[in-house]
C-alpha cells in the first residue's frame, strides 16, 4: 500500500500518518507550513516532507489513495492532479472508517468534552487489558499516536468532531464514522464560519442521531437542555442511557466521588469533569467493565493534554492550562478551579484566537463566562484578526462583551507576561485558556518562572 497525504502537518494527519507508516504501509505527504509538535513526530518517523509546499509531481498512479486534510485548500495543485489521475481521495474521518467497517463503533460527541471523555474511556481499556482501535484530539500519556487502526481490535473508539471533514466533503466528521454507540456531551454553538445559526449547528448533532440504527445505545447528557431534547425526540427507536453530575465531596483539595458508600480519591476535579467521567462509565459498562473496576481504573486518570492540565505548582500556587475558548467552557473551567481552591485568588486569562470567538456577534456571548474569577484576563491579537479577514473589534468592545468589572483586556503578549510576572503569586492560582498559545507563549516554562 502506497498513500500520500495533502496537508500532512495537521494534528489528526500526522497522526494518522505515523500510524499508518507503524503499520508497514509506504507513506509520504507534503504541507506548506508544519509546526511542532508534527514537524520533530515526522521527521522522527522518516516522513517530514523534503521540502515546504506542494509539488503536484509526487503525486502518480501508483498511489492507492490521497488523504486530504482541511488545511488544504480545495484548488490543491497536488488535488487537482490527483483527481486527474483518478486515485481516490479520502478525507482521515472518511478512511477511518473505510478501515473499522468491521469493528463496533463507539462515537464520542459534543460541542465540549468530548476529548476528555475519550481519554478517559481509553485510560481504562488500557488498565484493563483491553483490544481497541482509537482516535482522540489530544496527546494521551501512554500512547504514541492518537490514532490507532488495527486489522484485529473488535471496537474502535472515535472522538466525533462536529468540523467539516475536508475541503471537499463539506460534512461534519462525525457524520462519517456511522456510530454504533453514540455520546453526545453538551451543545453550545461553535465555527460560525461553516454553521451560521444555532439551529443549523444543532441539525448536525440531530443527524448524528438519526444515524444511529434502531435499538442502538444513545449516552447523553441530561443537564444540557439541547442534548435532552435531541435525545428524548429519539427515544422511539433507541437505547437512552441519561448521565448528570455525581455524587461527590472535595477533602483537603481533593475531589472524592462516591460509589457503595466508599469515597474515590480522583486527581481530577471539576463538575465538568465528573459528569464527563459520568459518560465514560456508561460507554464502558455497554464496553462489557464492571463499575467496580471502572473505579479503580480511573483514579488514575490525570487528564489529556490542556484539559484542565496543572502545569507549575508550589505550596501557594498552581497554573493551570485548558483548551476552553467558548463562553459554556470558560465557564465551566473557571468555576471548576475556584471550587476547588475556594480560598485561593484565581486569575484566569484566556486568548480570543478562534474564527468564532473573534466574530463580534459571537463574542457577545461571553458575557459573565468568567465572572467568578477574582482578576479575569482577555487577550486578542488585531493581527489574527486581519489574517482571518474579520471585522477588527475593540478593547472596549471585548470588555463591554464580557462584562463585570473584574476583566482586563491585553493585545500585546509581552506587555500580558509581563504583567502576569510581576503578580505577587501567594494564595493565588492562574488559569491560561487558549486554543493557541498567547502568540507563541511556551506555557510550561512560563509556570514554571511563576511557581519559581
Amino acid at each position: 500500500m502506497k498513500v500520500h497525504f495533502i496537508a500532512i502537518g495537521g494534528s489528526a494527519m500526522h497522526n494518522l500518518a505515523i500510524d499508518l507508516h507503524n503499520m508497514g504501509i509506504e507513506v509520504t505527504g507534503s504541507d506548506d507550513e508544519i509546526f511542532e509538535p508534527s514537524k520533530t513526530r515526522l521527521e522522527a518517523k522518516g516522513l517530514l516532507p523534503d521540502r515546504v509546499g506542494w509539488n503536484p509531481d509526487s503525486i502518480t498512479k501508483d498511489l492507492d489513495a490521497i488523504i486530504l486534510g482541511m488545511h488544504a485548500r480545495s484548488d490543491n495543485p497536488e488535488l487537482m492532479k490527483a483527481l486527474e489521475l483518478g486515485i481516490k481521495v479520502y478525507s482521515y474521518p472518511e478512511y477511518i472508517y473505510e478501515q473499522s467497517k468491521a469493528k463496533k463503533r463507539i462515537v464520542i460527541g459534543g460541542s465540549h468534552g468530548k476529548t476528555t471523555i475519550t481519554a478517559m474511556i481509553m485510560h481504562v481499556y488500557k488498565k484493563l487489558g483491553m483490544d481497541f482501535d482509537y482516535m482522540v484530539g489530544a496527546q494521551l500519556e501512554g500512547f504514541e499516536t492518537m490514532v490507532k487502526i488495527t486489522a484485529n481490535a473488535p471496537i474502535i473508539l472515535l472522538e466525533g468532531d462536529e468540523y467539516l471533514a475536508s475541503p471537499l466533503d463539506r460534512r461534519p466528521k462525525f457524520h462519517l464514522y456511522h456510530a454504533n454507540i453514540a455520546l453526545i456531551s453538551g451543545i453550545a454553538w461553535d465555527h460560525i464560519n461553516v454553521f451560521p445559526t444555532f439551529d443549523n449547528y444543532l441539525e448536525q448533532f440531530r443527524i448524528f442521531v438519526n444515524q444511529l440504527e434502531d435499538g442502538s445505545p444513545l449516552v447523553y447528557n441530561e443537564t444540557d437542555r439541547e442534548v435532552k431534547k435531541i435525545a428524548e425526540n429519539a427515544a422511539n427507536r433507541l437505547k437512552l442511557y441519561p448521565y448528570s453530575i455525581p455524587k461527590h465531596t472535595i477533602e483537603a483539595g481533593i475531589t472524592h466521588i462516591f460509589h457503595d458508600s466508599q469515597k474515590i480519591p480522583l486527581v481530577i476535579f471539576g463538575e465538568h469533569n465528573l459528569m464527563n467521567l459520568e459518560g465514560a462509565k456508561i460507554i464502558c459498562k455497554l464496553s462489557g467493565i464492571d463499575e467496580t473496576d471502572f473505579y479503580a481504573a480511573i483514579q488514575s486518570f490525570k487528564g489529556a493534554a490542556k484539559r484542565l492540565q496543572l502545569i507549575g505548582k508550589n505550596a501557594e500556587t498552581a497554573v493551570y492550562k485548558d483548551f476552553a475558548h467558548s463562553p459554556s467552557k470558560l465557564k465551566a473551567t473557571t468555576a471548576a478551579v475556584k471550587n476547588q481552591y475556594p480560598d485561593r485568588t484565581l486569575v484566569a486569562c484566556m486568548e480570543l484566537h478562534t474564527f468564532s470567538s473573534l466574530n463580534k456577534e459571537f463574542l457577545k456571548g461571553y458575557f459573565g463566562s468568567m465572572e467568578l474569577a477574582d482578576e479575569a484576563i482577555v487577550y486578542f491579537n488585531p493581527h489574527t484578526i486581519e489574517h482571518k479577514k474579520l471585522a477588527p473589534i475593540s478593547v472596549e468592545e471585548v470588555m463591554e462583551s464580557f462584562g463585570g468589572n473584574n476583566i482586563s483586556v491585553y493585545t500585546d503578549a509581552q506587555i500580558l507576561q509581563h504583567h502576569l510576572l510581576n503578580e505577587d503569586w501567594k494564595q493565588k492560582n492562574l488559569l491560561l485558556m487558549s486554543s493557541g498559545n498567547f502568540d507563541g507563549m511556551n506555557m510550561e516554562e512560563f509556570a514554571a518562572q511563576i511557581v519559581e
